[in-house]
């Protein structure tokens, strides 16, 4: 079965603050700024309404949240960055919680950083897929929400996320939870992943 087809048996393990068990499966890791709409991804990706929950309050998302996709692999949920309406004391604890976890993250194949195509890129982003490539770990780079645009306002919000960030050709994805668009290229990328498996680093 591909990856693809097996959100019917997609399942939720658990939520981690440290300590991850190791499920012997390649991972895919979800980052992005709070509210960028991660939890809704992985449930369209999935087929699946509702296993990843989702909040109108950012930074719902205060640990590794981990689903397995049958005996294909593992989707970790991130933290969220950026604004978050909790305690400062909690945000200190998500940098090096989400570093610790990408640095150290054997089974980890590729990162899909979400970027709500409404909004401009922030430092954040740059400095997360900056790091990503100093590790040596493979990312994608999907705009979320691109159901709320006019094509000619998407357009421009596509062209400038890509030039600011430096995106390779092809990126950022395109990407809709409500509407299923780009879940098939974002699907593609995660298999392409899968098989390439861990990268040495």
């Amino acid at each position: 079965m591909r990856a693809r087809d097996s959100g019917s048996v997609a399942s939720f393990v658990g939520s981690f603050p440290a300590a991850l068990p190791v499920l012997g499966l390649p991972e895919i890791a979800f980052a992005g700024r709070s509210n960028v709409g991660k939890s809704s991804a992985i449930n369209a990706l999935l087929g699946r309404k509702g296993l990843a929950r989702t909040s109108n309050m950012p930074g719902r998302t205060q640990h590794v949240n981990l689903y397995t996709v049958g005996e294909s692999c593992v989707f970790a949920d991130l933290p969220g960055y950026g604004f978050a309406a909790v305690p400062e004391a909690v945000r200190a604890r998500w940098k090096p919680m989400v570093e610790s976890y990408l640095a150290e993250r054997r089974e980890l194949v590729l990162v899909v950083v979400l970027l709500d195509v409404r909004r401009d890129a922030q430092a954040m982003d740059g400095e997360l897929l900056y790091g990503l490539a100093e590790l040596r770990i493979p990312s994608l780079a999907v705009a979320t929400k691109c159901d709320k645009l006019g094509k000619q306002q998407r357009a421009r919000q596509l062209g400038a996320l890509r030039m600011d960030l430096h995106l390779p050709a092809g990126q950022p994805i395109q990407f809709s939870a409500e509407s299923g668009e780009g879940r098939d290229e974002v699907w593609t990328a995660i298999e392409d992943a899968i098989a390439a498996g861990p990268r040495a680093r």
